[in-house]
């Protein structure tokens, strides 16, 4: 006769073992080191050793991780990070099946641009961005004009909802200089640049970028984040890491456009870009899809097959799960056959866009025969940041679609104006 014996006796303590310790066993085994952003104290993990697959860290790591919703991410050399499950950010493997799988969709134009409706239509459901706008009020205040070398600036205050406002500034060229130039005979680009997670929209850089472009012949106009700058005065920092956040982004860079084209007589609709950075980056891309008047997009350090951006106001609103799931590359696509320039670099989620991203584009863009309509400068050495080679290769891209002229490409001329002149005469 054979003893029953129950599951409790079978397995006793289910092989389970303190998460420390087998972390640190893990260590030795593979020679790698942990950084954790995720509380172990007291963390037990049954059939622990089970887990550990000889042949690889990665699968070892999550086998571990995946019981306590934790993620891993390897770091520079040996070292790994444990951090907690971040529902927009996945590895680089995940990216590339990412994309196999939305390339399986589509092997030609009629494929493609029926996807592309689709996309058009969810995004934008999924954001609920008709009824936003139904919503807004849509105040104007403009300051005076200041008058640089080459550029003047302007502030521009919009009230979008009662008490909540998109605050800019417009950066534009000085008629003086063009007169004569028959690249402007119709009128001045217009370029919209939503902000990044940076140091709000005053700092240098953005101010040495937009009155480039302006000096070269672009009007230019940014807007600060939901809850940043002087929106964190009206709706607290807090309001930033929200849905409504990406909302808003997303509806400041739709109303800023069609004020710009509706109000300004100066601008030549046939020429309209779009450029962000990081964030803005996102909303770059999300611009170029929400509106078909979009002629040149420049998303610059941002694209990844792999990340959806790390803030509700970039993915709060669930628009990657549009179409039965997309990623940031296939949403940047709906941009083709119209010239598109990524910015990358070797220092962040970018890293991968000539390897992955990139070669999925050229053959969306293949669709048309405009592999040339898409490029990518790629900066292996350089980290995340709009610094001065991110900066000319924009200068570049927009010098090129746009006829801008080279001749008054001069930082230098640029008057970094202090952060109080940059802000709306609202209070």
């Amino acid at each position: 006769m054979v003893a029953v014996v129950s599951s409790a006796q079978t397995f006793e303590t289910n092989f389970e073992r303190s998460v420390s310790d087998l972390m640190s066993d893990v260590q030795k085994q593979f020679g790698v080191h942990f950084k954790y952003n995720v509380d172990t104290t007291g963390q037990r993990l049954p059939y622990a050793n089970f887990r550990i697959r000889p042949y690889s860290i990665e699968q070892t790591l999550d086998n571990i991780c995946k019981h306590f919703d934790w993620n891993w991410w390897k770091q520079s050399g040996n070292l790994y990070k444990i951090k907690p499950y971040e529902y927009p950010r996945r590895h680089e493997d995940e990216g590339r099946q990412m994309l196999d799988w939305l390339s399986s969709l589509y092997s030609d134009k009629a494929q493609w641009e029926a996807r592309r409706d689709s996309l058009r239509r969810e995004v934008r459901q999924r954001l609920e961005l008709d009824a936003f706008l139904d919503s807004c009020t849509l105040k104007p205040l403009l300051s005076k004009v200041r008058k640089h070398d080459g550029y003047t600036t302007q502030n521009i205050c919009i009230e979008l909802t009662p008490g909540q406002h998109l605050f800019g500034t417009i950066y534009s060229p000085d008629n003086r200089n063009f007169r004569k130039n028959q690249n402007f005979r119709n009128g001045f680009p217009l370029i919209v640049c939503p902000d990044g997670h940076w140091p709000y929209r005053y700092r240098k850089d953005e101010q040495q970028r937009l009155g480039t472009l302006a000096r070269m012949g672009a009007i230019c106009v940014d807007f600060d984040l939901y809850g940043w700058g002087e929106s964190e005065k009206e709706v607290g920092a807090e309001a930033h890491h929200t849905s409504r956040a990406h909302v808003y982004q997303a509806a400041c860079g739709y109303v800023l456009l069609d004020y710009m084209l509706k109000n300004r007589k100066d601008i030549d609709p046939t020429r309209v870009g779009v450029c962000g950075g990081s964030g803005g980056g996102t909303h770059t891309v999300l611009l170029s899809l929400l509106d078909d008047r979009v002629t040149a997009s420049a998303p610059v350090v941002h694209l990844a097959s792999h990340f959806d951006g790390g803030c509700p106001c970039e993915s709060g609103k669930p628009v990657q799960l549009a179409a039965g799931g997309t990623c940031e590359a296939e949403l940047a696509a709906v941009m083709a056959p119209k010239p598109m320039l990524i910015v990358s670099d070797g220092g962040d989620w970018t890293s991968t866009v000539p390897t992955l991203e990139f070669p999925y584009l050229q053959r969306i863009y293949g669709f048309y025969g405009a592999q040339d309509k898409v490029r990518n400068v790629h900066l292996a050495k350089e980290r995340h940041d709009f610094g001065p080679n991110k900066r000319q290769a924009v200068y570049d891209f927009f010098i090129d679609v746009f006829g801008l002229d080279r001749t008054q490409l001069d930082e230098e001329k640029i008057e970094i104006e202090p952060d109080e002149a940059l802000k709306s005469l609202y209070k």
